[in-house]
């Protein structure tokens, strides 16, 4: 019994000695497997921030490759406005060469003009003689203007040609001085373009017609006293228009 006892204690012994140095080792490991798993939480933090920056950088490189794309689609429509507006500089460069061109060459056309209507002027009958010969100066004082530009010139030059050519289609009556005989007398002048020009004393008693080809006044006969002076009213709108004799320069032949 007493054996049995010893045998039993020391077995017991041996179990609590036992005991102790086993739980000693379970305690280590599991102290290393807790300090695993917070190194393995923290890693774990570590890639889902890692995740969530590279999901955001993600984005944002999706975000400038659009933005890249855009840019050259901009940069691809400014450089199609670009050359346009290129074409366009160029367009007005050749207008602008070509109007310097012209212009060139309508000046001194514009000198040949004036020059050929102050001739003409000079030869013609010389129906509202000192408004025309003023027109003619006006014209050469604006071809030495620097405010006044070659179209507005050119336009000038036109409208005093239009104006010429009305002298041969219109009716008018006007006052003005005649000089016959060295004498200047005030009368009324009436034309019928340019085939009959004629003019009465205000007294209405003497009359005479322009002899173009002589370049002077001729008195007429008293027959046309009252046909003149019924034309001369006719054109300032005082009396119906009606047949009426005039003196009439008939047509030169060319030669």
């Amino acid at each position: 019994m007493i054996k049995r006892s010893l045998v039993a204690t020391a077995l017991a012994g041996a179990m609590v000695v036992s005991g102790t140095a086993i739980s000693e080792p379970l305690t280590d490991v599991q102290k290393a497997s807790a300090a695993i798993h917070k190194d393995a939480a923290k890693s774990q933090a570590k890639i889902d921030n890692v995740v969530d920056q590279t999901q955001v950088l993600l984005e944002e490189y999706r975000t400038t490759l659009d933005e890249i794309e855009n840019q050259k689609i901009y940069n691809d429509h400014v450089a199609v406005l670009v050359a346009d507006q290129e074409e366009a500089v160029a367009s007005l460069q050749d207008q602008i060469d070509s109007i310097d061109r012209t212009a060139r060459g309508v000046v001194p056309l514009m000198y040949r003009m004036i020059d050929t209507l102050e001739q003409f002027v000079a030869l013609d009958v010389p129906i509202n003689m000192d408004e025309r010969q003023d027109r003619i100066s006006k014209l050469r004082d604006a071809m030495t203007m620097s405010n006044v530009s070659v179209s507005e010139q050119f336009r000038l030059v036109i409208e005093a040609y239009m104006v010429e050519n009305e002298y041969g289609t219109k009716i008018r009556a006007y006052e003005g001085k005649l000089n016959y005989q060295g004498t200047d007398i005030s009368v009324d002048y009436f034309h019928l373009g340019r085939i009959a020009f004629v003019a009465q004393s205000l007294d209405q008693k003497n009359v005479w017609v322009w002899d173009n080809a002589t370049r002077e006044w001729v008195k007429l006969g008293d027959e046309y006293l009252r046909p003149i002076t019924t034309a001369i009213r006719m054109a300032r709108k005082q009396a119906p228009f009606d047949l009426v004799t005039l003196p009439i320069s008939a047509a030169e032949t060319a030669k």
